[in-house]
């Protein structure tokens, strides 16, 4: 008779790190379920979550080192041993680093966003390269910064109190943190009132007391805009202003320049929307600001998180009941900790030697930009480098001008792309190996959205599939490097939960460990800033030269910055996240891709007729850098002027050879990695890029 188990653990398909409970027949993993004891997500699970095990079996799950036959990006490859990949990789490695100096190999993140992000940096910085890369640039560390500046921690809605007002900005919880979105709705079902700022339509637009649609990249101004009328109409807390915050005299003055009309005609909202967005926000008390990845994507992003920052203090929403709220630590060693990076290991000199060391960027930045990375590999532009090791990301589909991308990853020497499937990126890899899924190695998970680390369990042998970690030790060994690193994943995991006391064999047993809400912690000990005030005007940024106010800049190749330019491609287009897939990962999980087959272009109905264009007709976007396909959809909701694209799409189900087609429906072709980039961080602009689009041929 068979019989069926329960193990608790957490999902690492991205990082939000749900809790699910999977469920083993005759100890083979059956299904995946949501955990409704979980704080994460509550039982809420998204379908690739839900679908985890599809990933787990799938037969073209990478099962075996490879190594390259023949020319790049041909499809041949060798099965080789463990021993043999990792041989290999040291060998290509340390010879790079002898010819050309330490700097010369880079190592970058993909989309995990896990721990293994830092055993990579670990072993970067024993290794000896100054050179790491990720997408923090335009992925969440711009609202982490803006937070820093203005009240010195990332602040959470307090969706449970539950808040009078909630506000979406940017951010679409259904499709990239499913726990956020159920306990967006269960704060709806008990009353609280719903704002939506997005140019797309979504789940919860349809819901809202208010839809605002800004121009894609204008958030700041419009967020400006709202302070103007707050503070001319005094809408603000004026207690908490004047007892919690510093600079509130110049922001008066600042807004002045952001009236209502004048922020109209930049984000295309119209002025008494504007004004009664600003009314209803600060009207309705408690309100909470959920914001996401929409407005991390262009130059503005760190002083558009500064100014919504700015929006919470000023209605004195920060650390109240029900507005946004800071947390206790979880009470382990963070991603971060300069021990667990081995930051130490790596000299000042190496470390001011990084490639965007030169762009003036803020002095706690010390990432490498993916745009001088590629200049690096094409152009040995300040100095070459020549050998990249990729962690789960296919950079063809997450840089900008991936055309320019593909040109660098072929001109490297040496490159290794550890992932669950063979990608487009991956095959144009000399080496590359198999990593395990959360299913296959014991491990814990911090969330994102709250500290809340949740234990991972093994529940199933991957094999010659190896954890990240594994990988990482094993490589260092390879390059006379172990000591760094430790005897098993074990040991580094009791290292991380050392400071809660706890060994990683009682922590299986435990299963989550929490932090705690802090609701106005600034009374007892103030705000953790210089001043220790909520800082609307930022002395620091002040000194290292940047704006200590927030000012809007136009984003390139847009209607105001280009109108010449705006002629010849008269729309401009965005993006948003999709629940099937998790970036560019998942489209070869057949019950994920049967619910979205195919990469959509959604277009205004009135905008699609004039053009000729009907619903399921392919049409081309086009900017300066190339153009794509994509199949329209059309909807009356979106703006005429606007195209909502779809990023990360390429074809699994095409030959290796041809890339799976990697650049035919890429939104990445139509983005630019030259300058101007966002001061503070060096962001690209990803969105509201001029484009024009017609019907394919």
């Amino acid at each position: 008779m068979s019989t069926e188990t329960v193990v608790k653990s957490a999902c690492e398909l991205c990082n939000a790190g749900c809790g699910v409970l999977v469920y083993l027949k005759d100890g083979k993993p059956v299904r995946v379920e949501g955990d409704p004891d979980n704080p994460v997500n509550k039982g809420a699970i998204c379908i690739r979550g839900r679908n985890s095990l599809d990933y787990v079996f799938h037969p073209e799950r990478l099962r075996h080192p490879l190594k390259r036959k023949g020319e790049r990006g041909q499809g041949r490859w060798k099965m080789v041993s463990w021993d043999e990949a990792l041989t290999a990789i040291s060998s290509e490695l340390n010879r790079i680093k002898e010819k050309y100096g330490a700097e010369a190999v880079t190592f970058i993140r993909g989309g995990a966003k896990g721990y293994q992000d830092s055993y990579m940096a670990r072993l970067a910085n024993v290794f000896g390269t100054p050179n790491v890369a990720s997408m923090a640039y335009i992925c969440h560390v711009p609202r982490v910064n803006g937070s820093m500046f203005t009240y010195g921690f990332m602040a959470l809605p307090d969706y449970e109190y539950p808040p009078a007002c909630t506000v979406l900005w940017g951010v679409n919880a259904c499709t990239s943190a499913i726990g956020d979105c159920k306990k967006t709705n269960d704060a709806l079902e008990k009353g609280s009132r719903l704002v939506v700022i997005d140019p797309g339509e979504t789940i919860f637009s349809r819901k809202a007391n208010i839809w605002v649609k800004p121009r894609p990249c204008t958030d700041l101004a419009l967020a400006l805009g709202m302070m103007n009328v707050i503070i001319n109409e005094e809408l603000f807390d004026k207690e908490f202003v004047e007892n919690w915050t510093v600079g509130f005299d110049q922001l008066k003055v600042h807004v002045q320049d952001y009236a209502p009309e004048k922020v109209s005609a930049i984000t295309w909202v119209p002025a008494e929307r504007i004004s009664e967005v600003a009314r209803f926000y600060a009207a309705h008390k408690p309100a909470c600001i959920a914001w996401g990845n929409g407005i991390d994507n262009n130059i503005n992003n760190v002083q558009t998180a500064r100014a919504i920052a700015i929006l919470r203090a000023i209605t004195g929403n920060i650390g109240r009941p029900g507005g946004d709220v800071e947390w206790s630590s979880a009470g382990i060693i963070p991603k971060s900790s300069p021990e667990l990076l081995q930051q130490n290991a790596l000299t000042v000199e190496m470390r001011n030697k990084r490639l965007s060391a030169r762009e003036g960027l803020l002095p706690t930045v010390f990432y490498a930009l993916p745009q001088d990375l590629v200049m690096a590999m094409l152009e040995a532009d300040p100095y070459p480098v020549r050998a990249a090791f990729i962690q789960g990301g296919s950079l063809l589909h997450t840089y900008s001008n991936a055309q320019e991308v593909y040109e660098a990853l072929k001109n490297l020497d040496f490159l290794t792309v550890t992932d669950f499937f063979m990608t487009p990126t991956a095959a144009l890899a000399d080496i590359v190996l198999p990593v395990a899924t959360y299913l296959e190695l014991d491990s814990l998970h911090e969330s994102e959205y709250a500290p809340i680390v949740n234990v991972i369990q093994k529940v199933i042998d991957g094999e010659e599939c190896w954890s990240d970690l594994k990988i990482y030790s094993e490589l260092a060994k390879c390059m006379g490097l172990g000591k760094y690193f430790w005897e098993s994943d074990k040991q580094a995991l009791d290292f991380i939960l050392k400071p809660a006391g706890l060994t990683f064999a009682e922590f299986r047993k435990v299963g989550m460990i929490t932090g705690s809400k802090q609701y106005r912690k600034h009374e007892k000990s103030g705000f953790s800033t210089p001043s220790g005030k909520v800082e609307l005007y930022s002395s620091r940024l002040q000194e290292w030269g940047f704006d200590p106010l927030p000012v809007y800049h136009e984003p390139p190749e847009s209607p105001l910055s280009e109108p010449e330019l705006a002629k010849e491609y008269p729309l401009v287009f965005t993006n948003g996240k999709l629940a099937s897939f998790q970036h560019s990962a998942g489209r070869q999980i057949k019950s994920l891709r049967k619910t979205h087959p195919e990469p959509l272009a959604i277009i205004n109905s009135a905008t699609a007729k004039v053009m000729g264009i009907k619903e399921g007709n392919w049409v081309y976007i086009e900017t300066k850098r190339g153009r794509i396909k994509q199949k329209a959809t059309l909807s009356s909701n979106i703006d005429p002027r606007v195209v909502m694209l779809e990023h990360g799409w390429w074809f699994p189900e095409r030959k290796e050879a041809e890339l799976y087609g990697w650049a035919e429906s890429n939104l990445n072709i139509l983005t630019n990695n030259k300058k101007p980039f966002a001061r503070e961080m060096g962001s690209a602009t990803l969105r509201g890029i001029l484009c024009r689009v017609y019907k394919a041929t």
